[in-house]
């Protein structure tokens, strides 16, 4: 059970009440017989009034700073896949399982910088992902274990300074197949992957996330918006009957200069083949720096006024003479975001490639005074 399940009854009893019994205590708060008291709200509700109030903080790159800890072999073995036949170096995933100090100690960091929001180290923990390692077996594990540390630490930093409550997001990655293109260049009708394959792998994915009680689940890095509907059904289909169910996020990607996603479609129609879901934000991430992203996310915030807006870019174009692999220092990424911000664009921002705690603290620190972006309620 997640932390957030052992309220749920408790909370579901607030929510509904009857017409009668509410008209009744009006009329008795109104006479003084009974103090205002509000109803308690639900974890959407409780996410968009932050995000009402002021810009909240995602956490940075997760492969980047794996990588600064020049892990070998045996370190992602760890004594748990000692023996696997793969080999298993650059599963940044198994290592909340073999290696979890590692793991702990970059969203520690990240934290201390000013997260609100750390997303789980699972972004290629599906049964696809694992295939390409044979460890499909693992993935539950790898996803509870993940959720589990994340929300260890949120809780941690959330009782240090409770006016400042942190939010573990459950991240979904693209996958390393896609259900509208074809592998092969000669055959345009070729794929490797079906939806239901797809679904079936997401909804695996989701459903351990929220035993290890994530509070957000967050659809990322989407290239495919075919892919996206497979994770977003299962999403769905996870919480149908849930009366509080964890409030989605979706990040797309635009890949290149075109303006599209790989898929081929542009901002404006990916919100739309994406909007049914309802979610609590939408965004884009990865790919590109800033400043390459700035007019999609302008147009995402125009076609969307009533869904929050994200943005984490990379820290700019890959660079192999960077410490980070990335051009942009904390100065130059958070400058672009604080226009960003100062434009009334954005609701949540942060960082993907190249970036680091150092851009996560500067990205927090320029967009601290400044007025979110206005949503409609609808």
């Amino acid at each position: 059970m997640g932390c957030c399940d052992a309220a749920r009854p408790c909370r579901e009893s607030n929510i509904h009440i009857s017409m009668d019994a509410w008209a009744k205590s009006w009329r008795m708060r109104k006479l003084g017989v009974l103090s205002y008291q509000t109803v308690p709200m639900n974890r959407r509700q409780r996410i968009a009034s932050i995000l009402r109030e002021r810009i909240m903080i995602l956490d940075g790159g997760m492969g980047t700073m794996v990588q600064q800890y020049k892990l070998d072999e045996a370190d992602y073995r760890g004594h748990l896949c000692r023996d696997h036949r793969c080999d298993l170096k650059g599963n940044n995933d198994l290592l909340v399982l073999t290696k979890p100090e590692v793991i702990r100690q970059i969203q520690r960091e990240y934290l201390e910088a000013g997260a609100d929001i750390i997303e789980t180290d699972t972004f290629s923990a599906t049964s696809i992902g694992m295939a390409d390692y044979e460890l499909e077996h693992m993935v539950r594990a790898m996803n509870r274990a993940a959720a589990k540390i994340a929300r260890e630490l949120c809780d941690e930093f959330s009782q240090k300074t409770p006016s400042k409550p942190r939010f573990v997001a459950g991240a979904l990655g693209p996958m390393s197949r896609t259900a509208s293109i074809s592998p092969d260049v000669n055959d345009a009708s070729k794929r490797n992957v079906t939806f239901d394959q797809l679904h079936a792998a997401y909804r695996e994915q989701i459903l351990a996330l929220n035993e290890g009680g994530v509070d957000l689940i967050l659809i990322e890095t989407i290239f495919d918006t075919l892919n996206a509907k497979a994770a977003i059904y299962a999403y769905l289909e996870v919480f149908e009957d849930d009366p509080d169910p964890l409030p989605l996020m979706i990040s797309g990607t635009i890949t290149d200069a075109s303006g599209r996603t790989l898929s081929g479609q542009t901002i404006e129609a990916f919100w739309n083949s994406v909007r049914h879901a309802k979610p609590l934000s939408v965004g884009v991430n990865c790919a590109l720096g800033a400043v390459a992203m700035r007019p999609h996310v302008e147009a995402l915030a125009k076609v969307a006024p009533e869904t929050f807006v994200s943005v984490y870019p990379n820290a700019g174009l890959p660079n192999p003479l960077s410490d980070t692999g990335y051009d942009e220092t904390p100065a130059m990424t958070s400058g672009f975001l604080k226009e960003f911000a100062q434009s009334g664009l954005v609701n949540i921002v942060g960082g993907c490639c190249g970036t680091t705690p150092a851009h996560i603290k500067a990205i927090a620190e320029s967009v601290a005074k400044i007025t979110p972006r206005a949503v409609v309620q609808v």
